[in-house]
């Protein structure tokens, strides 16, 4: 038997990963807020670790002459009390005892064995010693204490100690809990502030870990970059460790973040990712402030990108500006006209270029481990020869008509409330895919006067309804569309109540029976958690309503649309989608913008007396024109002619 065709193996993502581990875990651990406590007490536990650095510091135990086997540094500042070797001064006193000790013992008769005199001997020893006066030597963190393959002499020996000593007189420990409860402080904070502006992003715990994993890599970065930064260096006595510390990519992580979710959220993110890195680096206001205004500049330039040349352009900029904030700090320290400036302005452009490279590398990564969207994916799926669209546009074309003026609708709102005009967009493309199953159940699909309805119970027919949710969130998770447009698949109907079914329902209940429940009769929610998915609702309801105006006129059309925004808002759909008043407001002129537009009325265009060959356009559209045969072949009769212009509106 010829074997079956194999099929490729579905990469797995994080979400699949988190859903399966949810099946096993006691319910302690499936509980959201434990999971959002667990990873602040982790990840601040991490970071006061990379903190720490005598956390990091091996005690290395060396004897005089050993070889060093890796290179030492100083993991803190400290000084050490240093006295040098009198062996010049030291030497005279001893040789001055033992002479004078020698002739002391050839003077007595009969003494062969001379001995030697301790306490003659360390009296001069010590009088050497008394006058050599103290050295202080300052150790500065990170200076090389000995290096690799050096033989180890007083100094190191001295030098190791001391840097020991220091270690064991601060309390590491200590420091080690006040980095980590300083860090959990800065994370709940800036995580109950962005409560309010991003709720929909910071309220998901696989955010919060995609959130926690970026920064503690951005960390991890940083420190190895300052490993080798530092190991380069050595070898240039000339090149300031500094310099190339303007080349890290840190902004990187922001931009990263405006592309998967908004800019606010970027920005939010750069914050704890700028102090922790100038932390971590330099420990230095300026490293701070460098860090943050590039991460900011770059999440504001990729926010709406759809090109991977806009990141490239992106990164371009952060690193001009970049170079602008060199020549700010170099002129604030008076060392503008130095060497070092050039160098430093050459890596910081060169760290912003850097940028759109590795973001762009990135992205199908996360994308695959996190099962999220970028706008590279989303254009994709814009396409309308998608096959899930070429499917929609045979099996249900009324829907697919209806989802494409839905997407106009929602684009041009979009862009009036500060949400992504393309994911809106493209999710209104895919809202209702769920209909292909049924086409013919829904009223946009029915060609003939037979309403398939009229045969079933109104539970059954709300059923059929309902279900077009979950088939299209089926449908979606089969084409992989991503958990954006699948979110918005799913709560674009949010909890709302088929209205007239529900009506229907009660009109014709039997007394002997149960009441009717109006639980049937809702569409199972979400309700929307996004601006683009609140707009996809607003949008839906007030398409499928305009096409019952009788005289479309922009008055009705207008009043229309705010009696559905109205009606939505009032039943609670609203709630967590984070439109304003204001924003609905713009969203209703935007509505009624494009309503007005597909509604507008078309020119008459009368017959031409002059051609006299019977040719009558109600409109310039060529769908609408006769053809040639028609135009051709005359009336039969007037009676006739006059019923045909009647019918075409001239009479």
């Amino acid at each position: 038997m010829p074997n079956k065709e194999e099929k490729p193996a579905k990469p797995i993502s994080i979400t699949d990963v988190l859903s399966r581990l949810g099946e096993k875990m006691p319910q302690l651990l499936k509980d959201a807020s434990f999971q959002r406590w667990f990873m602040l007490i982790t990840f601040s536990l991490f970071i006061a670790f990379l903190l720490s650095p005598s956390l990091l510091q091996k005690n290395v135990r060396y004897k005089l002459g050993d070889v060093a086997e890796e290179d030492i540094k100083a993991s803190r500042d400290f000084s050490v009390e240093y006295y040098p070797p009198p062996e010049k001064n030291e030497a005279e006193a001893v040789q001055s005892g033992l002479s004078q000790n020698l002739a002391q013992t050839e003077d007595l008769p009969g003494q062969t064995n001379p001995t030697t005199n301790y306490t003659e001997t360390r009296e001069p020893r010590e009088r050497a010693q008394s006058i050599v006066k103290p050295v202080y030597l300052q150790i500065k963190k990170g200076e090389i204490i000995v290096r690799e393959g050096e033989r180890i002499q007083d100094t190191h020996l001295i030098k190791l100690k001391a840097q020991q000593s220091a270690s064991r007189q601060v309390d590491t420990i200590s420091i080690f809990l006040g980095s980590a409860l300083i860090t959990a402080i800065i994370l709940k904070t800036l995580y109950n502030a962005s409560l309010k502006r991003v709720k929909s992003f910071i309220t998901s715990n696989k955010n919060l870990l995609f959130f926690c994993i970026l920064l503690a890599l951005v960390l991890i970065a940083a420190k190895i970059s300052l490993f080798v930064i530092q190991a380069v260096t050595v070898n240039i006595p000339h090149l300031d460790p500094d310099v190339l510390l303007y080349a890290l990519p840190v902004a990187s992580a922001a931009m990263l973040v405006s592309m998967f979710f908004t800019a606010d959220m970027a920005i939010i993110f750069a914050l704890p990712a700028s102090i922790l890195a100038a932390l971590l680096l330099t420990n230095t206001l300026e490293f701070f402030i460098y860090f943050l205004v590039g991460s900011i500049i770059a999440s504001r330039n990729v926010s709406q990108f759809k090109e991977r040349g806009n990141v490239l352009k992106a990164g371009a900029v952060v690193g001009l500006v970049q170079v602008f904030m060199n020549i700010a700090f170099n002129l604030s320290t008076g060392s503008f006209f130095a060497f070092k400036t050039i160098e430093s302005m050459f890596t910081a452009f060169a760290g912003g270029c850097l940028l759109g490279v590795i973001v762009i590398g990135l992205i199908p990564i996360v994308e695959i481990i996190f099962g999220y969207t970028t706008n590279f994916k989303l254009l994709e799926q814009a396409s309308m020869d998608h096959p899930l669209l070429q499917e929609l546009m045979v099996q249900a074309p009324g829907t697919y008509h209806h989802s494409v003026i839905v997407g106009s609708m929602v684009e041009s709102a979009a862009m009036a409330v500060g949400a992504n005009p393309l994911l809106a967009k493209v999710s209104a493309y895919y809202h209702d895919i769920g209909k292909i199953k049924k086409p013919a159940y829904f009223i946009e699909n029915q060609t003939g006067k037979d309403n398939k309805h009229e045969k079933l119970a109104p539970s059954m027919s709300s059923l059929i309804l309902i279900s077009h949710v979950k088939d299209g969130v089926e449908l979606a998770k089969r084409h992989k569309l991503g958990s954006e447009l699948i979110d918005i698949v799913r709560q674009h109907h949010g909890t709302s109540l088929i209205s007239y079914f529900y009506e229907k329902a009660k009109s014709t209940q039997d007394p002997d029976q149960s009441s009717v429940r109006i639980e049937d009769f809702r569409y199972p929610g979400p309700i929307p958690q996004t601006k683009e998915a609140g707009l996809i609702m607003l949008a839906d309801a007030a398409e499928a309503a305009s096409r019952t105006i009788n005289d479309p006129t922009p008055a009705r059309i207008q009043g229309m649309v705010q009696k559905i925004i109205n009606n939505i808002f009032a039943d609670g759909q609203l709630n967590d989608c984070e439109l304003t008043l204001k924003d609905m407001h713009q969203i209703a002129k935007s509505f009624t913008r494009i309503l007005t537009g597909i509604f507008h009325q078309r020119i008459e265009y009368p017959e031409s007396a002059a051609k006299g060959n019977g040719v009558k356009k109600t409109n310039a559209d060529s769908d609408q024109q006769q053809t040639k045969d028609d135009k051709d072949r005359p009336p039969k009769d007037k009676e006739k002619s006059g019923e045909i212009f009647k019918r075409l509106g001239s009479s």
